[in-house]
């Protein structure tokens, strides 16, 4: 049960740094390149509406 209950938190932990190394990538891509929102979405994995909303977080 403990190890069960460890390797899901290690799971969720390693799922959580995937989702943000993906934001970060997708904001230096909207920062430093003309790539459209579905390309970044493709090339981090996030989905396109995420890319929306960084890319107007960026703007502001």
């Amino acid at each position: 049960m403990l190890a069960e209950n460890l390797q899901t938190w290690r799971e969720q932990l390693l799922r959580e740094g995937r989702v943000e190394r993906g934001r970060e990538t997708a904001q230096n891509l909207i920062t430093l390149t003309e790539m459209d929102d579905s390309l970044i979405a493709k090339a981090t994995g996030l989905s396109v509406e995420d890319v929306s909303k960084l890319r107007a977080a960026v703007r502001h």
